[in-house]
């Protein structure tokens, strides 16, 4: 039988949606610190564009809620900010996001965003539906309490999302440190967003 559980995730099977990192949500996610949420975040987008997992990024009402991380969207020039036209809280209901998920032809959806109990979890239930192999993100994302995030990520495995963290991700992606952009990603992810490996070591 297959399960889903087992298997790693792949950096040539994958495709990474970030789904409404604004100002304003961040304002209203107070669940997790937003210095922890953004840094988190970040390193997923950073292992991301090292490893040439396809990303797609999205906002919800951009004029009242602000711009998406500018950090981010600096790492991908080339990609255009979906600002969603249809208001829902599933970010897939909008074609322009939904096939520019699809066009990859990839299995693996993994996806975080703001808020854990609106638009992530509703989004990647969207995404089990379609046939995707959803794995989420959860210390990327935050919510409007500890609460609404915590019952969130576990509305989302007993659905069958596979919950991961950000280095988990990056790291299954890499799959060894044999990976020929091993060096990269430990300058460029590990040491920078992670305090175990930005340390000094000791003499």
């Amino acid at each position: 039988m297959d399960n889903k559980f087992t298997k790693t995730l792949e950096a040539n099977n994958s495709v990474l949606l970030l789904v409404d990192y604004q100002a304003r949500m961040f304002w209203g996610a107070t669940s997790h610190d937003p210095t922890y949420v953004k840094n988190n975040v970040m390193a997923l987008a950073k292992g991301a564009q090292i490893l040439d997992v396809p990303v797609v990024l999205t906002t919800i009402g951009a004029k009242n809620n602000g711009a998406f991380l500018p950090e981010i969207v600096e790492m991908f020039p080339h990609i255009s900010v979906i600002d969603r036209k249809i208001p829902s809280f599933d970010a897939l209901e909008d074609k322009e996001v939904f096939n520019a998920v699809k066009k990859n032809g990839r299995k693996q959806l993994v996806l975080t965003g703001l808020w854990t109990s609106m638009c992530m979890s509703i989004t990647s239930l969207h995404g089990l539906r379609e046939g995707f192999e959803v794995f989420g993100v959860m210390d990327a994302a935050a919510s409007e309490s500890l609460d609404a995030h915590n019952m969130a990520v576990q509305r989302m495995v007993q659905a069958g999302i596979v919950p991961c963290t950000w280095m988990q991700t990056v790291s299954e992606w890499m799959h060894s440190w044999q990976n020929p952009k091993a060096g990269e990603l430990y300058s460029k992810v590990y040491m920078a967003y992670n305090g175990y490996f930005g340390q000094k070591r000791p003499e």
